[in-house]
C-alpha cells in the first residue's frame, strides 16, 4: 500500500520545472554538471533539430533565454544528452550536434591562424586543441559535416555558409587539406581527393 502511494506522489519532470531548479542552481558562467550525480527522472518530451532549434512537446521554443539556460544545464552521457540539475536529471533527443557555430573569425594566416566560433546560442570556442574541428563525411553522398567541440563533449554542427568560407582559407598540409587554428591543423579532405 505504501509503494502505491509513494508511486502515486511522483511527479514526471517537466520542462518548466527543469527550467526552475536550473535558475536556482545558476551561478555565475556555467553550472558545474559534470559534477552533478542527481537521480535519473526519465526522458523529457524535448528535442534539439539539426537545426539547432529546441523543440518541447512537439513545439518550438520561442523564448531564446529559456533556451540558452536549457543549454546551460545539458550534458552528454556516454550517448544520451541529459539536463541536470542538482536534484533531477532527464534525457532529451538531439538530432545531431546540440550546437550550430553560425558564425567565425578568423585572425592571422597559415600555422598563425586563429578562428573563433560563435554558436546560436552565442557560446564561443577557439578552435584549438581544447576546441577541436572534425569532418564527417555521408558514406553514401561524400557530403562533409563538420563540426567543433564546444565543451565537454558538446559539438557544434558548423553551417553551411561557415563552412564554405572555411573552405575558401583552408591550407594543404601532410597530405591533407584543411584548417590551421592555434598551431593545430584539423583535416578535412585528403589533398588528392580535390579537383
Amino acid at each position: 500500500m505504501a509503494k502505491v502511494e509513494m508511486a502515486q506522489n511522483i511527479v514526471k519532470p517537466t520542462a518548466e520545472g527543469i527550467a526552475a531548479s536550473a535558475r536556482a542552481a545558476k551561478t555565475r558562467g556555467l553550472p558545474p554538471v559534470h559534477l552533478w550525480d542527481p537521480p535519473d527522472c526519465g526522458d523529457l518530451d524535448m528535442r534539439i533539430a539539426r537545426d539547432g532549434t529546441w523543440f518541447y512537446l512537439g513545439t518550438p521554443i520561442g523564448r531564446p533565454e529559456l533556451v540558452r539556460l536549457f543549454s546551460t544545464i545539458l550534458r552528454k552521457d556516454g550517448d544520451r544528452y541529459v539536463l541536470v540539475t542538482p536534484v533531477e536529471k532527464v534525457g532529451i533527443t538531439v538530432d545531431d550536434a546540440p550546437f550550430v557555430a553560425v558564425d567565425f573569425e578568423a585572425e592571422g594566416t597559415g600555422e598563425d591562424q586563429i578562428l573563433t566560433f560563435e554558436t546560436n546560442l552565442e557560446d564561443i570556442a577557439v578552435a584549438g586543441p581544447e576546441h577541436p574541428i572534425r569532418v564527417e563525411r555521408d558514406p553514401e553522398t561524400g557530403e562533409p559535416s563538420p563540426y567543433i567541440l564546444i565543451r565537454a563533449e558538446l559539438e557544434a554542427l558548423i553551417d553551411r555558409k561557415s563552412f564554405y568560407r572555411l573552405v575558401e582559407i583552408g591550407a594543404h598540409h601532410g597530405g591533407w587539406f584543411g584548417l590551421w587554428s592555434s598551431g593545430e591543423f584539423f583535416p578535412i579532405i585528403p589533398s588528392e581527393e580535390l579537383p
